[in-house]
């Protein structure tokens, strides 16, 4: 079954099976351009509704994974096609894996110094097959990212990981399509803190409950504010199938 897009209360998002993504992988390593993958929470959600870079650049990604439950419920309650729920981690890997077959290549971007060379060193430990042509550190200085464009265009790797400290986020590869021939561009800020074992990735059996945030409540407890915009996601949600604005 083809990759299928639907909208949701004006957000776009994919509908992909974990059978259609290696196609879809495959698909967009054939494009004459870059692509990007883009992975949206609820709170990623909300915030593509307004007009500003991050939608923008949510609105013309390649292919939209939802990483919220709520997201899912929120298309079953406008009675449209449920997507299919995807782990960060578990699709980065996926994706990877993609590639190594192929012997495809692969760039990291973000994290520390340290943490990204131990993320390279597991990565090359793992996929064997895979050819990592290049890393660059995030939380760099604005002087130095013409180098940092001019590396990754040369390098010309299959996947851009674009990871910690990296402000612009999904927006840094989208504002400089321009700027390389070809590509998938991923963001996964944790990806490099995880591949370094710096970061502890989530507990498989509390993602597919969809009790990942307290986690992160439990490291920022400010995050406990965050019930205030998903009390406004239900109620655009009840709106829209009120009056059928979606």
């Amino acid at each position: 079954m083809a990759v299928q897009r639907i909208e949701m209360l004006g957000v776009p998002v994919d509908v992909c099976s974990r059978q259609d993504l290696e196609g879809k992988i495959l698909e967009l390593l054939q494009k004459e351009r870059p692509s990007q993958i883009s992975f949206i929470t609820i709170w990623d959600f909300l915030k593509a509704r307004r007009k500003n870079e991050y939608a923008e650049s949510i609105r013309n990604a390649d292919l939209i994974l939802p990483v919220s439950k709520s997201i899912l419920s929120g298309a079953r309650f406008l009675k449209k096609t449920v997507p299919v729920r995807y782990n960060p981690f578990d699709a980065f890997i996926s994706i990877l894996s993609v590639l190594e077959a192929r012997y495809k290549s692969f760039y990291l971007f973000g994290g520390r110094k340290k943490a990204l060379a131990a993320a390279e060193k597991n990565v090359r430990t793992t996929f064997r097959g895979l050819q990592i042509v290049g890393r660059c550190v995030g939380y760099y200085k604005s002087q130095d990212e013409e180098n940092i464009i001019q590396a990754i265009s040369k390098s010309s790797p299959s996947l851009v990981l674009v990871s910690e400290g990296i402000k612009k986020k999904d927006f840094w590869s989208y504002s400089r399509r321009h700027r390389f021939s070809s590509g998938i561009f991923l963001y996964y800020r944790d990806a490099v803190g995880i591949l370094s074992k710096r970061i502890k990735r989530v507990d498989p059996r509390k993602f597919d409950k969809g009790l990942e945030i307290w986690d992160e409540i439990i490291r920022n407890p400010l995050k406990l504010f965050l019930i205030f915009p998903y009390f406004r996601y239900i109620l655009l949600l009840v709106w829209a199938r009120l009056f059928k604005q979606d």
